[in-house]
């Protein structure tokens, strides 16, 4: 076997994304080795170019959706594995406890090595069988914002068949997501988003309808549209954040993963006690979360929303995309 493979680097702060020859990682005992047939761009990865992420260190190889083939294994454990078709849960370490993760979790493709190579290294217990109804690329779209929509709808907020879900800022890879799961688990789906055009692709989705909260008085429209929601989905947080309190029904679950807008605004207490409500932060997700996940996956036979499909070779290109946040669904690089 070769002891170079290629890969995308990512050298610096706001640096381009470089096509370039590295290393094939090393394992050790009870690691894989996959060799990437396609991967995925997640909003994480263009925070990180941006220098606005935790953590950060260079050179990285960036990336932690990815599906491919297991071409090695560290260790008599797991020696089954090579040659399947693999899905990668990019959720490493993540511990005992099923309410939070553990200090030493981590996600792939910052601080370790990711999956925008021709090989990338992940533990043996971070592999699932790829659902058979999905093509490479389509899998390669599922991990990171499967698992973070499906934790967040199902572990964190308990959605059920017949409630009323608000999704916000949908076209996103984790909201498109979430919208998705919510539809398929028999709830009244709605979104918001800065386009009319993103709107419309969500209702082709299921969606029951939506606005622009970039409209005056968006959240009285909606309210007056639905009268409530029972589960509000953000990633965002911000200004909007006050209007939730607004539209979320008695013992509605507002969740969030994300704080693209900002920070919490201040909120009128009384209004939750009152009303029972449950502000529920989440990240990501457990082994269990991702099994959860693909097991519902496969059963609904959902596919991801691809927005676009470029060869790793023009991976800045791709990522550039989300400078605008112009895409519906994930951006997936194609290795072969």
């Amino acid at each position: 076997m070769a002891q170079t493979m290629k890969a995308i680097v990512l050298d610096g702060i706001k640096k381009t994304l470089v096509w370039m020859e590295v290393p094939i990682p090393k394992l050790e005992k009870g690691e894989a080795l996959v060799r990437t047939k396609a991967a995925a761009f997640n909003r994480r990865d263009w925070w990180i170019q941006q220098g606005q992420y935790a953590g950060l260190k260079f050179p990285i190889i960036l990336g932690s959706d990815g599906a491919g083939i297991v071409e090695a294994v560290a260790g008599d454990a797991g020696q089954a594995w090579i040659g399947k078709e693999v899905i990668i849960n990019p959720s490493i370490a993540w511990g005992d406890r099923e309410a939070v993760q553990q200090k030493a979790f981590h996600i792939l493709g910052l601080p370790q090595d990711g999956t925008f190579a021709q090989y990338v290294r992940v533990p043996v217990e971070n592999l699932h069988e790829k659902p058979r109804h999905l093509t490479f690329e389509e899998a390669a779209a599922l991990p990171l914002g499967g698992l973070t929509a499906y934790r967040a709808l199902f572990s964190r907020a308990e959605l059920k068949a017949g409630d009323k879900v608000l999704v916000v800022g949908v076209g996103g890879g984790v909201a498109t997501f979430a919208l998705q799961l919510a539809v398929h688990a028999g709830a009244d789906a709605y979104v918001t988003s800065s386009k009319v055009s993103k709107i419309e692709r969500a209702m082709a989705l299921g969606a029951k309808g939506g606005v622009r909260y970039t409209d005056d008085g968006w959240s009285e429209t909606l309210k007056e549209k639905v009268g409530g929601f029972d589960v509000i989905v953000d990633s965002a947080l911000g200004d909007g954040f006050a209007h939730y309190l607004d539209l979320a029904n008695p013992g509605g679950r507002i969740v969030f993963f994300g704080g693209t807008a900002g920070n919490i605004p201040e909120l009128n207490g009384r209004q939750i006690f009152w009303k029972q409500l449950s502000l529920l932060g989440t990240t990501m997700g457990s082994p269990t979360d991702f099994r959860n996940m693909l097991e519902f996956v496969e059963h609904h036979q959902i596919k991801p929303v691809i927005d676009s499909v470029h060869p790793i070779q023009e991976a800045e290109e791709a990522i550039r995309k989300m400078t605008e946040s112009s895409q519906f669904g994930k951006i997936v690089l194609k290795l072969e």
